[in-house]
């Protein structure tokens, strides 16, 4: 049962009688006597207080169990972790219970480790002379570059790769750290990746750290060899033939993986037919063939600042497979009839042929239709209705996502551009104009017919889903909210997107807007893949799937794989549980290697950021506090650069951490700091290897005064003190 549940069995009514039932469940929880799960039920305790969950490292050298099941995950402290490394499946012991007064999760030790995660690591490779291989019976060691594995030392067996001192490794492991050696492991090494500061060996390096593979095996590139480059008369049947529609494709002007193509003209009835045409990878890339297992295993393409790790071979991902302009072309299309406020009225779904009638560039239209630019418009004549047709169905649907609750989180995205050598020369932000916009209003409205039409057939099928928010997490959330004054239609386990919606909408401008934003979207859960249409709590919709991009996602190439699969037959009842499972498992995979992915663009971008500030130690910038903890606040500047300033280089004061309302206080000044707010910076420490930014406070003149009295203040209580102890000892 729920709290408020067990409110209702005891016939509450008053808001005092419901927080002394809060108090006395989170004192029973705190005594161990109840547990409260990831639903927000609550439970009787484990009874032998053991659990299996995975580990989760901090390069602080404490961790975290997820626990399926499990509102919060459990932290371990230093020192606890046995020799888990990150990513392992552990047993672990709880040893503090929850204290939800003190808002203190639980605390555990692992007891033993169920399974590794970890089967390689990357890193320098210093070599021993011969002296010391013979005296050790090893050839050298590797230094992870992993941060999770930064106090680790890989000694590497006398087999395998002869490697050069001083190069990137790659190493299989074939020792874990054990209790009599917990900071060692043992390997061999079978792969040289480069020099450290050789071109382009810093991303290389990112990538084998993430598992992510650079080259693809024999027999793929060759049964992509074997793809013909043009159409044939075989591949047309059962094909709806779209060659004569203007269709056109709308993408960023470095993209070569068109895989979205787009019609539109108005009907007799008054009625938009929008259609959207996908590139129909599926008729390549068949079933349990080699092309289909590296998809598989890869889940999708990796788009780092300098090149694309792609799902397929170029000479599908970029050839045959891309809807480039004046080529045939064959796509699964979804043509809808939509009104002028959104509604949709008729929609197909089905194979075609399509010949794309321009290739065009988001900023091109934008400056054709937005900014009236002429020579845009001049290279874009013969569309130009169809782009003003666009802009209005896209207002239609934008519209219609808003009144249903859908919440649009406006964040920040960065462009770095670098040189031949891989070095960043200038970061920008990325801007989202009305081309972007239109172009994802109309992959959206494609990826809910796709799916409604299955969820509604309740045909085996698979989902991208987006679930509430925890209970916990939206408590948390509102209690935040409370401090600007700003409430929320519902509780934390009954709110809904239209509620979240309207607080963005109604603190628009407002000075908190950023920091309620953000701290909003910190609230939501990951969206990922599934056979079980849970929903799109984001987009606020019941059914929702990736149809759209199945040159770079294998989830939406399963999608078109079904489709022809249901159109040639209807599944079989008995199939289902077989069918089910299956795509459970794709589901399970594609979260997987997409979490990867975002990882190492997220490393890849902190690299290059450190790179790009390390000569501007010294140099002061403009920013906005992006998060607070308790050990300091990271802030963000315009280009999205963010840096930790610590709490121990905060002089002007010593600063608290009020958890409740994510706030650092001064507690002699009452001066605070909290997420949204502006401040000046100077950049103090850049470190490569970590990709960490230290930043510190630049004062005013006033507040320099007042930190300089402080100093001296404390100075004069030390001398005092330390007087007061001396003649205390003489005596």
């Amino acid at each position: 049962m729920t709290v408020k549940e067990i409110s209702e069995v005891l016939h509450q009514t008053s808001a005092l009688d419901f927080k002394a039932l809060v108090k006395q469940l989170s004192e029973l929880e705190r005594k161990g006597h109840l547990i409260f799960l990831d639903s927000g039920k609550l439970s009787l305790p484990f009874k032998h207080k053991t659990l299996t969950g995975v580990y989760r490292a901090n390069e602080r050298g404490y961790g975290f169990v997820s626990v399926e099941g499990m509102m919060e995950d459990i932290y371990i402290p230093k020192g606890y972790q046995q020799t888990a490394l990150s990513g392992d499946r552990v047993v672990i012991e709880i040893i503090k219970e929850a204290d939800m007064l003190e808002k203190k999760g639980m605390e555990g030790k692992v007891l033993s480790i169920e399974q590794r995660q970890l089967t390689r690591v990357v890193g320098e490779y210093v070599r021993y002379s011969n002296h010391l291989a013979e005296k050790y019976g090893y050839t050298g060691y590797v230094l992870p570059t992993e941060k999770t594995l930064s106090d680790m030392t890989c000694f590497i067996l006398p087999i395998g790769l002869d490697a050069v001192d001083g190069t990137i490794c790659v190493v299989d492991i074939t020792q874990y750290p054990t209790l009599d050696n917990p900071k060692s492991l043992e390997g061999v090494i079978i792969k040289e990746i480069g020099f450290k500061d050789a071109p382009g060996v810093d991303i290389l390096t990112i990538l084998h750290q993430h598992g992510i593979p650079t080259t693809f095996p024999e027999d793929v590139l060759e049964q992509a060899e074997r793809i013909a480059l043009t159409l044939s008369e075989d591949d047309l049947k059962g094909r709806r033939d779209l060659r004569q529609e203007t269709i056109i494709t709308i993408d960023g002007a470095d993209a070569k993986d068109l895989d979205d193509a787009i019609s539109l003209k108005i009907l007799e009835n008054g009625h938009f037919q929008l259609g959207v045409h996908i590139a129909d990878v599926s008729h390549y890339v068949t079933e349990n063939s080699p092309l289909d297992l590296e998809a598989y295993d890869r889940g999708t393409s990796v788009y780092l600042t300098d090149r694309v790790v792609p799902m397929l071979p170029q000479r599908l991902s970029n050839g045959i497979c891309s809807l480039h302009p004046d080529e045939d072309r064959l796509t699964m299309s979804c043509v809808m009839e939509i009104d002028m406020s959104g509604c949709m009225h008729h929609y197909e779904i089905f194979p075609s042929v399509i010949c794309s009638k321009k290739r065009m560039v988001y900023d091109t239209v934008n400056a054709a239709i937005v900014e009236g630019n002429k020579k845009a418009r001049e290279e874009y004549a013969p569309f130009l209705p169809m782009l003003e047709q666009m802009r209005e169905l896209h207002y239609a649907l934008y519209h219609l996502r808003r009144r249903r609750g859908a919440i649009d989180f406006d964040t920040k995205e960065a462009k770095i551009y670098v040189d031949d050598n891989g070095a960043p020369t200038d970061i920008v932000l990325r801007t989202r104009g009305l081309a972007e916009r239109m172009i994802e209003s109309f992959m959206l409205v494609a990826n809910e017919t796709v799916a409604k039409h299955y969820m509604d057939k309740k045909y085996p099928f698979i989902y991208r889903v987006h679930e509430q928010p925890a209970e916990e997490k939206m408590q948390r959330f509102m209690e935040f909210l409370s401090a600007f004054g700003v409430t929320i239609k519902g509780t934390s386990e009954t709110v809904d997107a239209k509620a979240l919606q309207k607080v963005l909408s109604d603190i628009e401008d407002e000075p908190y807007e950023a920091v309620v934003s953000t701290v909003l979207l910190r609230s939501m859960k990951q969206a990922k893949y599934d056979a079980a249409p849970l929903g799109h709590f984001g987009l606020s919709t019941d059914e929702y799937t990736h149809f759209t991009s199945p040159i770079r996602r294998y989830p939406d190439l399963i999608v078109h794989r079904f489709i022809k699969k249901y159109e040639k037959e209807k599944p079989l009842k008995s199939d289902y549980d077989m069918l089910e499972q299956r795509l459970e498992d794709i589901a399970h995979q594609s979260s997987l290697m997409e979490r990867r992915a975002v990882e190492a663009e997220r490393d890849t971008n902190a690299l290059k950021k450190a790179e790009y500030m390390l000569d501007k130690i010294g140099q002061e910038f403009g920013g906005v506090v992006s998060s607070v903890t308790r050990f300091g606040m990271f802030v963000e500047l315009e280009n999205t650069v963010e840096g930790l300033i610590h709490v121990s280089k905060m002089s002007d004061d010593h600063y608290e951490f009020i958890e409740n309302h994510l706030l650092l206080v001064g507690t002699r000044t009452g001066k605070t700091y909290q997420i949204g707010q502006q401040v000046t910076v100077k950049v103090t420490k850049v470190d490569i290897d970590t990709h960490d930014i230290d930043f510190e406070v630049v004062l005013s003149e006033k507040e320099k005064k007042t930190a300089k009295r402080m100093t001296k203040a404390k100075k004069q209580k030390g001398k005092q003190q330390t007087k007061k102890f001396v003649k205390k000892k003489r005596k």
